[in-house]
């Protein structure tokens, strides 16, 4: 395949953002930029975030040109704006026209909005995406409802979708006293997502800003669900993922399903080759301190733990949530054994993988093959996940790690303590984690999908290629 232009937009990037699908997406490029094609990335600076002036800049990283949109420069004044702002159509297309991409391969929707999509269908661009998430499913992109239970997508009439709305946006409802009273309790705010819709309905409300924003929130699938046509491929890196936007009808012959890869050589000098058994056993948590990761599960579970060998390592932004963290750091206080570090450059992760000799994921929501799964099992380091099918894919319980139910401490605390009473057992977790799915391996599948839509696209490879 000859040199392709490809421009691969997603919702924030390094180097003030680097979780999973920001990594993904540099690390695709990079891929890509080895195989000869010619990437560029697309971002954006979210609303109320810092920028660096202007409303859409180009800034380089690693080598790579990154486009920016300021989304700063217009003002966010309504919900329907976090799915389609139309102010943003005229500065994507003309970074489109500035670059003459040959295919845009989208890793992340969030920001752009649907209008990224309408851009990419009025040029007739090709174009494929990876879905990270459930962005096109659900407004959160998590799949969890206002009290916290998973979510399969939104129903008939989208009331799941408008109670989840009411919780978090409750501030302009506080006029209507009953009303605020009322959706503070679960119950009675589904009750009153169920009600509300009719209430919109009736003269005198119609026209009501409240009427406006649940007509906002229920047509948000009805606008998205056409546009996710324009992908003329879709990656699904999970069955979980894959299964979720077939079952939400998501154009499932047009979904591909292709397991991430990760850098192999990023741990291949600290792959564990355990001739005796660690002491202290250190149990890690890498990632972002937030109450759907279940940090606080982990920290409660070791606090726990009947044995004095043992220590846990939390890696990650203390900042995130200063609330959140006052909790966790209450129930840790006390105990020499919990200790908190900072993040660290990705470069550095087999390092910390060679510190930890088992991995916690307490997500309580849909985690979605995490790389720093994928990365400790790469490393021969056994892991410890919450029993969801992102995870559950490659987390085998009892051969490779242990899975336990969502939101069970009591669960967790009793996988950490097994491994503690039984000397020969996190040996033989070790000695079965693997995973040997490189970046390159996924960028070959990835170029294959390429070739295949330019071919349908009406164009052979060389004809839709520039020299």
């Amino acid at each position: 395949m000859r040199s392709l232009k490809i421009v691969l937009p997603v919702h924030v990037f390094f180097p003030e953002h680097f979780y999973g699908t920001e990594t993904y997406t540099l690390q695709l490029a990079q891929c890509l930029r080895e195989m000869g094609h010619r990437p560029t990335i697309l971002t954006s600076v979210l609303y109320g975030e810092k920028g660096r002036g202007g409303a859409c800049y180009t800034y380089e990283y690693d080598g790579f040109e990154v486009d920016c949109i300021d989304q700063n420069s217009q003002p966010l004044t309504h919900y329907r704006q976090l799915h389609r702002r139309a102010d943003l159509y005229p500065l994507i297309q003309e970074i489109f026209r500035k670059r003459e991409p040959d295919l845009v391969h989208v890793t992340h929707l969030m920001g752009h909005t649907g209008v990224l999509l309408e851009v990419i269908r009025d040029m007739g661009l090709p174009a494929v995406a990876t879905l990270t998430d459930f962005y096109g499913i659900c407004p959160n992109s998590k799949l969890m409802r206002y009290d916290e239970s998973l979510c399969t997508g939104p129903n008939r009439r989208s009331t799941n979708c408008l109670a989840c709305y009411i919780r978090e946006h409750e501030y302009e409802f506080v006029h209507r006293r009953a009303l605020a009273r009322a959706i503070q309790k679960n119950r009675s705010l589904k009750w009153a997502a169920r009600l509300l819709p009719i209430a919109a309905s009736l003269p005198g409300f119609r026209r009501s800003i409240i009427a406006d924003r649940i007509d906002a929130v229920r047509e948000r699938r009805a606008y998205l669900r056409p546009l996710y046509a324009v992908y003329k491929r879709m990656i699904t890196p999970t069955a979980l993922l894959h299964d979720a936007y077939v079952r939400n009808g998501f154009y499932p012959e047009r979904l591909r399903k292709i397991h991430f890869g990760i850098d192999l050589d990023v741990v291949k000098p600290f792959r564990k080759h355990p001739a005796r058994i660690p002491s202290p056993l250190t149990f890690g948590y890498i990632g972002q301190i937030t109450p759907h990761k279940g940090v606080d599960l982990v920290v409660a579970a070791f606090a726990g733990l009947r044995a004095d060998n043992a220590r846990l390592l939390l890696f990650g932004p203390r900042d995130q949530q200063p609330g959140y963290m006052a909790k966790i750091e209450k129930t840790a206080s006390g105990n020499p054994h919990i200790q908190f570090r900072d993040t660290f450059p990705a470069d550095r992760l087999g390092q910390v993988l060679s510190e930890i000799d088992v991995l916690v994921i307490p997500s309580r929501w849909y985690e979605n093959s995490p790389l720093v799964m994928l990365y400790a099992l790469a490393s021969k380091t056994p892991v410890i996940a919450t029993d969801m099918k992102g995870m559950s894919e490659f987390v085998i319980d009892g051969w490779n790690g242990f899975t336990f139910q969502k939101d069970s401490m009591a669960a967790l605390r009793e996988n950490m303590q097994r491994l503690l009473d039984r000397s020969d057992l996190w040996r033989e977790l070790c000695e079965n984690a693997d995973y040997t799915m490189s970046v390159r391996d996924h960028a070959r599948e990835v170029e294959a999908i390429y070739r295949d839509v330019l071919r349908e696209n009406g164009s052979s490879v060389e004809k839709a290629t520039r020299p």
